[in-house]
């Protein structure tokens, strides 16, 4: 029999849904007997995100106003679980809804299912879709995984080259968690049925009318959450793998900031940047499986995600509170510089400073050292699209806050830091040493930087000397060569292992197969090491 949680009795009607979930196998009988058009579907799947001590978010979507049902328990054969009676799924949020279980011990494997009940008399109940998770307990070591750049330069999904087979790769390392460093979907890139590829191959592609234009509408923006969630590949890794999410540009659209212009921008005939993001933000958030931030700031990206002593999770948002994209020379700190903005940097001091975690990992959208740029058509470019600038100097522009930050972390004695990035599309480890830097009061510190997922590759991009990024590997397409398909195998992903017992973090850099092409073992610090 399935027993009702506490929160399940509080919010449950008279005892006809209670012997309805009761009864779930009896309701999942006569679901098999409709036809498909009375049952509500679960096209995408379902998702697990924000995974924390004793709690993990779960995600789903389905097709038609109802409820979502979720069953959980700590072994295969569902012995003694717990169902909860979740949100309703409605038009408003496109029918997504998540359901945040709470409670969970540390160091076990939860198993889940879920299912929708429509919103008719006849209560139809769909398919259940299941997955399972493992919780981190305070004798397990940590592995993870990390990458961004999904569908991209319009390489989608092509399911006779296996589809987006690196979450595939993914899955088999049995990572406890993924961070995806954003650019989850590309709204301003169409995706064909077919494309050019490099050496005449030919890239085929699914297509669905919302990704065969830029998003625009809110519904455009949804679509290509929904296009991913096609792969195969995806949703299994989805049902296996907690998630952390954050964003970048391309989901709403490409280097946007304050001083985007879409006037001459044919593809769109909307031309309010603050409009696209807004519809582009509401989707992003319904697709997401991260735990939403209280009334405060209900759209707000940023937080920190503990993995007890031996990990912490800083996600920061390098998007939402930039300044205008400039040339990226200011001297001073402006609201023009602002990178992180004011509220964000206050907020991450604070948590690094007081993070007891040996290991902190600080999961960026973009990478501070590499020159990338908003303006190709002039050189020296008038814009800049991340942190550098281009000139090799002191800091200036958004490097002054970055600086303040480096600044910050060394004073407060604040050890063991690691940033994690994508973006770029492809693969590379970068050193910071303050021995080579123009602007040189930092600790030392690594960024490791892995993508695509499943998009175009590119680069290597330039390196700023602003903060002496030493760069230590590099593996992306050859000279001259750029926007290749994931035919030519340069998709990466990062994976990350830490050893409880001598604390030791080691980064790998895989390939589409699996394969690490760079490995890279760090000691973690005492409190007390100082410089």
């Amino acid at each position: 029999m399935h027993k009702l949680s506490s929160r399940t009795r509080r919010f449950s009607r008279p005892a006809g849904l209670v012997a309805a979930i009761t009864a779930l196998p009896l309701l999942l009988s006569l679901a098999a007997s409709a036809t498909a058009g009375d049952i509500p579907l679960m096209e995408q799947g379902i998702q697990i995100g924000d995974l924390t001590p004793g709690r993990a978010m779960i995600w789903s979507r389905a097709d038609r106003p109802s409820r979502m049902m979720v069953e959980y328990a700590f072994d295969k054969q569902f012995t003694d679980s717990t169902t909860i009676r979740g949100a309703y799924a409605m038009e408003g949020s496109d029918f997504t809804v998540r359901q945040d279980l709470v409670g969970l011990p540390e160091g076990r494997e939860v198993f889940v299912k879920v299912w929708f009940e429509d919103l008719t008399n006849a209560h139809n109940v769909s398919e259940v879709v299941t997955g399972h998770f493992h919780t981190i307990g305070k004798n397990d070591n940590i592995r993870f995984v990390w990458g961004g750049d999904t569908a991209g330069q319009g390489f989608g999904i092509n399911e006779s080259f296996g589809g987006m087979k690196i979450y595939e790769a993914m899955r088999k390392v049995k990572p406890q968690f993924f961070i995806q460093s954003g650019d989850n979907v590309y709204s301003d890139g169409p995706i064909s049925a077919s494309k050019p590829a490099e050496d005449g191959l030919i890239w085929t592609n699914l297509v669905t009318p919302e990704v065969s234009k830029v998003a625009e509408t809110l519904n455009e923006f949804r679509g290509r959450y929904k296009y991913n969630l096609l792969d195969e590949n995806l949703r299994r890794f989805n049902a296996e793998v907690p998630q952390i999410w954050q964003w970048d540009d391309h989901e709403v659209v490409n280097n946007w900031s304050d001083s985007k212009d879409l006037s001459q921008d044919s593809r769109y005939t909307v031309k309010d940047v603050p409009l696209l993001t807004a519809r582009a933000s509401k989707a992003f958030h319904e697709y997401a499986p991260l735990r939403p931030h209280d009334a405060e700031e209900s759209e707000r990206i940023y937080r920190k995600i503990s993995y007890g002593k031996l990990l912490d999770v800083f996600v920061i948002d390098m998007r939402s509170y930039r300044g205008p994209n400039t040339a990226n020379l200011q001297t001073q700190p402006s609201a023009e510089t602002a990178f992180l903005g004011e509220a964000q940097l206050v907020w991450l001091k604070n948590e690094l400073k007081h993070s007891n975690a040996t290991w902190k990992i600080i999961s960026a959208d973009m990478p501070i050292g590499l020159n990338i740029s908003d303006d190709f058509e002039h050189n020296p470019p008038q814009r800049w699209e991340a942190v550098a600038n281009g000139n090799d100097g002191p800091a200036a522009g958004r490097e002054l806050e970055i600086a303040d930050l480096l600044r910050y972390i060394k004073h407060e004695h604040v050890n063991n830091i690691v940033w994690l990035t994508a973006d770029v599309h492809y693969a590379t480890a970068h050193y910071y040493d303050p021995a080579k830097a123009q602007s040189k009061d930092f600790k030392p510190f690594w960024e490791f930087i892995a993508g695509p997922l499943n998009a175009g590759s590119f680069g290597p991009n330039s390196t700023d000397g602003t903060f002496g990024p030493q760069v230590v590997f590099t593996k992306a397409p050859p000279a001259g060569q750029v926007n290749l398909s994931p035919y030519a195998g340069l998709q990466f992903f990062g994976e990350v292992n830490i050893n409880r017992k001598n604390r030791a973090l080691t980064v790998d850099l895989k390939d589409i197969d699996g394969k690490s092409v760079f490995s890279k073992t760090l000691s973690a610090e005492s409190e007390h090491d100082h410089d």
